[in-house]
C-alpha cells in the first residue's frame, strides 16, 4: 500500500517542480554575476531560524543540510515537505533612485522515510541557483572634431544598453543516513546538477553612424556532486541534549557548455567551448542544543572557497564565501492539550558574503533576519510552517537591495509503515 502511496507522491512532484522551472522567482540586478543567486538548501522552518540545519535532528523537520540527520526518522514514518514563497525587493541607490518588483515560486519537494532500523532516506527536488534580472542603462559620450585650425565642433553621442538574464541551475538528491554507534550517525547526498543560465547585451548607438550589436551567452550544465555529513549527539542529565555536526564537499567540475552568440551589423559569430566551470570545496560545523524538549538554540558556520574554482577558467573573478547563523525555537508544551501551548515559535538572523565580484571589489557582507511559526494540524504530526525574512545585499554605492519573503510549506507526517489489525 504505501509503496503506491510513494509513487503517487514523486509524481505529484515531479510535475509541480516542472511547473516551477517556468516561473521566475527572482528580478534582481546582483543575480548577473556568477551562477546568479546561490540558494540555501534549507526547509521553511529552518528558514525561520536563520537558516541554520549543520548540528539539527528534529524528527518533524526534514533537513538535507547534513544528511547524517536522516537516521532520526521513526521507523514507521513516511514525511513529504513541499514549500512555496513570495517576495518583494526594493532596490535604491545613492542617486536617489529606487525601484520595486515582485516575484513568488514554488521552492522545494522533499520526502524522507526510513529504510532500515537507524536508517533514514531522502530524496528531492531543489533549485542550486536562480538568474533573472532586466537592466536598462543610457550613456552620453562627447565627441570632438577639428574641422580647422580655429574650428572645432563638439557632438554627443547617444547610445543605451540592455542587460537581460534568466534560468538557473537545479538539483535532483537523494541521500542516505544510518548510525554508527549508538551516538554517531553518518550520510551522503548525492546531486544531480542540471540547468541552463542565459544572459544577453544588447547595445545601441543614435548617433549619425548609428549601430546596434547583440551578444548572448548561454551555459549549460550537466553534472553530480556529493555532500558528506556527520552528527555526533547524546542527551545529558535527561533534560539537556546536544548534537555535534559537519559537512563537506569536494571541488567538482560543473561539466559546463558555453554558447557565446555575438550579432551586428557588421557580421555574426557563434563559440561554443566546454569546461572551465567548477563548484568550491565547501565544509560547514553546526552546534544544536535542546532543553525539555521546549528550547532550542542551534548555531552554524559554514565557508565555500569559490576563489579557488575555475570561472570561465580562471580562479580571480569570484571570492570565498562565509556564513554564520544563529537560530532557536521554542515550544510552551508540545503535548499540551491547548493548541497555542503547541505552536513553535521560531527566530534567527545570519551574515554572509557574497561569491561574486563586482568590478574586482567584493559587496558588503549580506545580512538576514527571520521568525515564523509552526503550527500543528489537529490530531496529526504534521505541521504548516510559516517564515517572515528580511534581507539587505549591496550598498547604495553600487546598489543596495531590501527585501522581504514569505514562505510556507507544509510537511505531512503520517505513519505509513506499520500492518493494520484486523
Amino acid at each position: 500500500m504505501y509503496k503506491n502511496k510513494i509513487f503517487l507522491l514523486l509524481l505529484i512532484v515531479s510535475v509541480c517542480y516542472q511547473f516551477s522551472l517556468g516561473q521566475n522567482n527572482t528580478n534582481s540586478p546582483y543575480t548577473r554575476f556568477g551562477y546568479g543567486n546561490i540558494n540555501e538548501f534549507t526547509s521553511g522552518a529552518q528558514r525561520a531560524m536563520g537558516g541554520t540545519g549543520i548540528g539539527g535532528r528534529n524528527k518533524s523537520v526534514i533537513n538535507n543540510v547534513n544528511p547524517a540527520s536522516y537516521s532520526s526518522i521513526d521507523s514507521m514514518t513516511f514525511m513529504f515537505d513541499f514549500g512555496g514563497s513570495g517576495q518583494q525587493s526594493r532596490f535604491a541607490n545613492n542617486n536617489g533612485g529606487f525601484a520595486k518588483t515582485w516575484n513568488g515560486n514554488i521552492e522545494y519537494v522533499s520526502l524522507q522515510f526510513p529504510l532500515f532500523k537507524n536508517t533514514g532516506f531522502s530524496a528531492g527536488l531543489l533549485p542550486y541557483s536562480v538568474s533573472g534580472y532586466n537592466i536598462n542603462t543610457v550613456d552620453t559620450t562627447i565627441s570632438i572634431k577639428q574641422l580647422s585650425s580655429t574650428t572645432i565642433v563638439k557632438d554627443s553621442i547617444l547610445s543605451s544598453s540592455n542587460y537581460t538574464g534568466n534560468g538557473g541551475i537545479n538539483q535532483i538528491y537523494v541521500g542516505l543516513s544510518g548510525l554508527l554507534f549508538k551516538h554517531l550517525s553518518l550520510g551522503v547526498n548525492t546531486y544531480y546538477m542540471y540547468g541552463r543560465v542565459n544572459n544577453s547585451v544588447s547595445l545601441r548607438s543614435y548617433s549619425e553612424n548609428a549601430y546596434s550589436s547583440q551578444r548572448q551567452q548561454s551555459l549549460s550544465v550537466n553534472s553530480y556532486r556529493f555532500r558528506f555529513g556527520a552528527q555526533y549527539f547524546n542527551t545529558f542529565a535527561t533534560k539537556h541534549y546536544l548534537s555535534l555536526g559537519a559537512i563537506y564537499e569536494s571541488k567538482t567540475s560543473l561539466n559546463g557548455t558555453l554558447n557565446n552568440s555575438t550579432v551586428s551589423q557588421v557580421a555574426g559569430d557563434t563559440v561554443t567551448t566546454t569546461g572551465g566551470f567548477e563548484l568550491p570545496q565547501m565544509f560547514g560545523v553546526g552546534l544544536n542544543y535542546i532543553y525539555d524538549n521546549r528550547l532550542t538554540l542551534s548555531l552554524d558556520y559554514s565557508l565555500q572557497q569559490w576563489s579557488k574554482a575555475q570561472f570561465f577558467n580562471k580562479t580571480d573573478s569570484l571570492a570565498d564565501r562565509s556564513k554564520i547563523a544563529f537560530g532557536t525555537e521554542y515550544i510552551p508544551n508540545a503535548g499540551s492539550r491547548k493548541y497555542l501551548e503547541k505552536i513553535r515559535y521560531r527566530a534567527g538572523m545570519s551574515i554572509s558574503d557574497s561569491y561574486y565580484r563586482i568590478n574586482g571589489l567584493v559587496p558588503p557582507p549580506n545580512i538576514t533576519l527571520s521568525f515564523g511559526f509552526g503550527f500543528p494540524l489537529k490530531n496529526s504530526k504534521s505541521i504548516v510552517n510559516t517564515t517572515f525574512e528580511y534581507g539587505k545585499m549591496g550598498s547604495t554605492n553600487l546598489l543596495q537591495e531590501d527585501y522581504f519573503k514569505f514562505t510556507v510549506n507544509v510537511v505531512t507526517n503520517e505513519f505509513w509503515f506499520f500492518k493494520r489489525k484486523l
